[in-house]
């Protein structure tokens, strides 16, 4: 046998400068590899004892009274007898804006009807806008489209705080509080953004099952596990040490659309009356609180994250939720419930077309925080 030296030569010269085009590349970008990688490989191996342990609620334990310090801010809209001798399905709080009129419109014309609800799905569905008081305080106007618009529609509740984000958790406590005091015996709570996409049907037809099924301790949505608090003071979502000094968060769902059962919300509920709620990132505060009442989230493939879902039939037939729909909500309600979208997996050849259509939409090598590889073979 005889060998190709030169060959060889060339192979170890390409070898060689691969290898340092790989260490140039690493030597410009280990700022941010060493943030978005070992960071999160840190927070990651971290997190079980965050799930696992108190010492995070504990850490955050205040008095009853100082806890009522957020959580009792007055009443500007209400209407608290919405639930009320009805066996409510599913009570849902969108968390809007007072400026967010459109989208509210958007959402009683298409998956937040709750006549629609009730004569094509045979459930009784209450949705309740939650929102602060506008920036602007003196913008008489606004304060006026707003009463006229709930003199209408009978379905805000505003209490009297800043509607800003680092008052999310204001607006968390406010869903919590309006349920125990005014829908407890609904089966379900949904907690979603005004630019969120609810499929409607599907979802009726999932939380249905659970009802069929007696499912308790439920809380679902898109998980995260493991995720660092940021440290950057330039990012939207910075988290100081003195507010919180762990190196991982607790597990929790996207605040932009999840689902928990009527027994979960009276437990969180009770966990909000002696936790410190001047952590302003939502969705990070509902696992803490999650901790305390014993609960863990669980994931749905169909569940979006903070991402756009792909449009396309074989998504729409299983679709939950999806994020970031400022504009397009009644477009995507009208593709999304179309007759033929139904049944169209059904079969082999269906499922074999749903599932190649579906690889190529969501097994993507970048992260898109949408629904992941797995909704392509569920």
């Amino acid at each position: 046998m005889f060998m190709n030296w030169r060959r060889i030569r060339k192979w170890h010269f390409l070898r060689l400068i691969s290898m340092c085009c790989v260490v140039s590349l690493l030597m410009v970008c280990w700022e941010h590899v060493d943030h978005h990688v070992v960071s999160h490989m840190k927070s990651y191996s971290y997190r079980y004892m965050i799930n696992s342990f108190s010492f995070v609620n504990k850490s955050l334990s205040v008095s009853q009274e100082e806890a009522a310090r957020f959580n009792s801010f007055p009443y500007l809209l209400n209407q608290n007898n919405v639930c009320k001798d009805k066996d409510v399905l599913l009570l849902l709080f969108v968390k809007s804006s007072p400026e967010n009129f459109e989208r509210r419109q958007a959402i009683r014309s298409t998956w937040g009807n709750e006549s629609y609800v009730s004569h094509e799905l045979g459930v009784i569905l209450k949705v309740v806008f939650v929102m602060g008081v506008h920036t602007d305080v003196t913008n008489s106007f606004l304060l006026q489209d707003l009463h006229e618009e709930h003199k209408n529609y009978g379905d805000l509740v505003q209490q009297e705080f800043l509607d800003t984000f680092h008052n999310l958790t204001i607006k968390l406590l406010l869903q919590f509080r309006w349920m125990h005091e005014n829908c407890a015996h609904a089966r379900f709570m949904m907690s979603a953004d005004d630019d969120v996409f609810v499929h409607m049907p599907n979802l009726v037809r999932y939380l249905q099952d659970l009802r069929r099924r007696n499912v308790r301790d439920h809380w679902v949505g898109h998980v995260h596990r493991g995720a660092p608090p940021i440290r950057s003071k330039n990012s939207k979502y910075f988290m100081p040490f003195d507010m919180y000094q762990w190196n991982s968060y607790p597990d929790y769902t996207a605040g932009a659309g999840y689902v928990i059962s009527g027994d979960v919300a009276a437990k969180i509920y009770q966990a909000t009356l002696s936790l410190n709620a001047s952590m302003y990132i939502d969705d990070v505060f509902m696992g803490i609180c999650a901790i305390a009442a014993g609960v863990s989230p669980q994931e749905h493939v169909y569940f979006s994250g903070e991402g756009r879902t792909p449009y396309h039939p074989c998504i729409y037939e299983k679709m939950i939720t999806s994020h970031g729909h400022e504009n397009d909500i009644r477009y995507l309600w009208k593709a999304a419930t179309a007759p033929e979208v139904q049944g169209i997996s059904s079969g082999l050849v269906g499922k074999l077309y749903c599932t190649a259509v579906k690889m190529m939409l969501l097994c993507k090598p970048y992260f898109s925080n949408t629904y992941s590889c797995m909704a392509a073979f569920t």
